[in-house]
């Protein structure tokens, strides 16, 4: 559940933060039919969240911010129902499987083929997610961040 105060915690979003989200998503829609297509796409991942336990909202959560922090030109969409991020042609490159969803141990931070993370003939495409931390949000941010360069 998310807090209360303002602060993001790794608990979640707070009330204010979870409005500025809705808020932007209607700023979107009025742009006309791109910003329309964002915000439907953000309002997807929103209610993707509310979806989950408390303890895989709160890790997809942290990487919906780190993941728009470190990558403002991807896209939320949903992916099979998970949280996604985009490119401008509409490919996903990154995206959350929460550990509720298939009944697994652990969350995955995915990465798909639009990813730009190749590294010789052999390379992770996908991380398991326990916890967050700062050390996580580092290296999340360093993916995306790879990913689409």
């Amino acid at each position: 559940m998310p807090t209360k105060n303002a602060t993001a915690t790794s608990e979640g979003f707070s009330a204010e933060e979870l409005a500025a989200m809705k808020q932007r998503a209607a700023e979107l829609r009025a742009e006309g039919k791109q910003g329309a297509k964002k915000a439907d796409g953000l309002q997807q991942v929103l209610d993707a969240f509310e979806k989950m336990t408390p303890e895989d909202r709160a890790l997809a959560e942290r990487v919906h911010l780190t993941v728009t922090k470190a990558a403002p030109d991807l896209a939320p969409k949903t992916y099979y129902g998970m949280p996604a991020y985009a490119n401008e042609e509409g490919k996903v490159v990154v995206f959350f499987k929460n550990a509720g969803k298939f009944k697994e141990r652990y969350s995955t931070l995915g990465f798909e083929g639009a990813a730009h993370l190749d590294d010789g003939d052999l390379w992770p495409t996908s991380y398991a997610l326990v916890a967050w931390s700062p050390s996580v949000e580092k290296k999340i941010a360093q993916l995306v961040k790879a990913a689409v360069s």
